[in-house]
């Protein structure tokens, strides 16, 4: 007797081909057959007629890596049918974070990943992944390890490249979480302290990787003017290393890259995997990002850590210097220059006094001060200790539809877990999004592309055996939804609202989403990298 027979479903079975109608039985937490099977016995009886039955949705690409461990982690993942999660993405996983360096690191980590829970710490991979496996996890959960924090690790936010003794640090530290089963290796080239690093320091950071196997995912050094030589950089790192890269969040940032860079783009990586390179990419289904607010600075202004830097921003002869660097330096990714004050909003903001200008823009918030919008920024920054985050209006929607339509590319949400303020919308509805907008609205892809881009594809990146598809033997993880019922409820000003139009979302056979509700079930597992034989 099979514990869950699903009759009368259209099937998506994350390949990209074409619904067919059939029923599907789960046991044992796997799928125990798809085909003909309304007579079969089953404990539980599920009809689904005039819906669709999908594998669980994967989110590759995610910063829970602190707020998994708030105890209502899950709902908004769960209503948008994730089913699997990757954290430690763009060089910044909270483990390893030990020795002296430690507090700095989970400071910066902070408006990403969201602040370290009371009594909790991840001086290493398997620290993290064991208390992972403590929780009553609603929903599987992985992780990479961030090639930013093993340097901080090593040799702090330094700008100096590191020596041989923390060069040795750090490839035992990556080794090891690779085999504590990390499952990867992320990279954040845009941000402290990996920006200081060259394109040969970085190959001596990968070096242990080469012809490993291991995906490396990157946020490349730049997004904006500097985006295809930062792409190029990546694709002979790829070559370099032959192991498979996967471009994180590919954009093009401001309005002379809009429309020209990413169909150049797009050929380059379409070319290099013609010539044998394995090199993928992920774009999020939005034209707002959301990181941390010092990213609009120089990266020299962030050698040495939030401390250091809220110091100089209090230092006027170093306001004056980083000034003139932001009003028209191209050698970095100048968000302010390319995109305007008006266009990044502030986000997490703690001091009484300015929460008024929570979700305003720093135009706006110069403005309300009656400042320039340097001062006003520089002024905030140094008032929060550098603990902001920032919303950010940067991409062309045509562009997203371009990546989408790549047969590389997949679905991420780089959503982030601020402990202050109100998150991005993509926490709480990136999958609605693309169903709805992209695929009922736009018509940018099918519904059969869309799925795949949230199942197979992703799954098999990162080798997750099981994950990604809707056959027998695979895992069961499911969706169960009528496609013109699928909604995003959240907005940028009020973002916290979870998605419409899960029916059913079956995590490892069991329904974490029964009838649009959650169930309370929490049969979600943490991940582990297979090691080779």
């Amino acid at each position: 007797m099979f514990d869950w027979l699903i009759k009368n479903a259209q099937i998506l079975d994350g390949s990209g081909a074409e619904a067919f109608s059939g029923d599907v039985a789960l046991s044992g937490g796997a799928i125990a057959a798809v085909g003909a099977l309304s007579d079969a016995p089953a404990v539980h009886t599920l009809n689904a007629r005039g819906r669709m039955l999908t594998p669980g949705f994967l989110d590759i690409h995610r910063h829970g890596d602190a707020a998994l461990f708030r105890p209502d982690f899950g709902e908004a993942e769960l209503f948008q049918g994730l089913t699997t999660i990757l954290n430690g993405n763009c060089g910044l996983s909270a483990p390893p974070a030990s020795g002296p360096h430690a507090p700095e690191l989970l400071r910066y980590l902070d408006p990403i990943v969201g602040v370290m829970p009371a009594g909790r710490g991840f001086p290493d991979m398997a620290s993290y992944f064991r208390q992972a496996a403590e929780l009553p996890l609603r929903l599987n959960v992985g992780s990479l390890v961030g090639c930013g924090s093993l340097r901080v690790d090593a040799a702090g936010f330094s700008d100096e490249p590191l020596t041989k003794d923390q060069l040795r640090a750090l490839h035992r530290s990556m080794e090891h979480a690779l085999e504590d089963g990390a499952l990867g290796v992320s990279l954040g080239l845009g941000y402290a302290p990996e920006c200081y690093e060259t394109t040969g320091q970085l190959l001596e950071i990968l070096a242990p990787l080469q012809g490993s196997g291991t995906v490396v995912t990157v946020h490349m050094r730049q997004e904006g003017d500097g985006v295809r030589d930062a792409l190029a950089e990546m694709l002979s790192v790829a070559r370099s290393l032959r192991t498979p890269v996967e471009i994180s969040h590919l954009k093009a940032i401001g309005i002379r890259s809009r429309r020209s860079a990413v169909p150049e783009m797009l050929k380059l990586i379409a070319q290099a995997r013609e010539e044998g390179a394995d090199v993928s990419c992920d774009v999020y289904p939005y034209s707002a990002g959301s990181t941390q607010l010092i990213h609009v600075l120089p990266p020299e202004a962030q050698a040495g850590g939030p401390d250091v830097l809220a110091a100089r921003l209090r230092d006027p002869a170093m306001r004056a210097a980083i000034r003139r660097r932001m009003e028209t330096g191209t050698d970095f990714e100048n968000i302010t220059l390319l995109c305007g004050f008006e266009n990044v909003l502030a986000c997490g903001l703690r001091r009484t006094e300015n929460q008024r200008f929570e979700r305003r823009s720093l135009a706006e918030i110069a403005d309300g001060l009656d400042k320039n919008p340097y001062d006003a920024l520089f002024d905030l920054l140094a008032q929060e200790s550098c603990d902001v985050g920032m919303i950010d209006f940067i991409t062309d929607e045509a562009d997203i539809a371009d990546i989408l339509r790549a047969p590389f590319s997949c679905v991420i949400s780089d959503a982030t877990y601020p402990s202050a303020g109100l998150p991005h919308p993509r926490v709480y509805g990136t999958t609605a999004r693309l169903l709805e907008h992209f695929v009922r609205e736009k018509r940018i892809l099918t519904l059969p592309e869309a799925v795949s881009r949230l199942t197979r594809r992703p799954a098999d990146r990162f080798g997750l055996v099981g994950k990604g598809r809707l056959e027998p033997g695979a895992d069961a993880d499911l969706c169960l939804f009528d496609p013109a019922q699928i909604r995003e409820s959240g907005s940028y000003a009020d973002p916290a609202r979870f998605a419409q139009g899960m029916d059913f979302v079956f995590v490892g056979g069991i329904p974490a989403v029964a009838d649009g509700a959650l169930t309370g079930a929490a049969n979600g597992k943490v991940l582990r990298r297979r090691r080779a034989d």
